[in-house]
């Protein structure tokens, strides 16, 4: 079994937390409704200018799953967010 995680940190052009909100809940739920992953915002949580996105997903293929994390993150790099994207990170554990 294999989980992949993808962490995806962006900078939020946001002056209170409840804007900030209002742009990471519509990515979270955009990625959760496109892909069979599980997505919550993970850090950041009180930094009104930048967010960090994380999706997971388990597969039986390690290949599989790097594909699929692949597939997110070219999908967002893709959407014409109010955001900034500053990294893409991957991970692949072995369980």
């Amino acid at each position: 079994m294999t989980v992949g995680v993808l962490r995806l940190r962006f900078s939020v052009p946001a002056d209170t937390l409840k804007e900030k909100r209002a742009v990471v809940k519509s990515v979270v739920e955009r990625l959760r409704g496109r892909f069979n992953a599980s997505v919550a915002e993970v850090e950041d949580l009180d930094d009104p200018g930048h967010a960090t996105i994380a999706a997971c997903v388990v597969s039986n293929d390690a290949k599989h799953a790097d594909s699929m994390l692949g597939s997110i993150a070219r999908t967002v790099e893709e959407w014409r967010l109010d955001v900034e994207l500053l990294a893409v990170e991957t991970e692949l554990i072995e369980a």
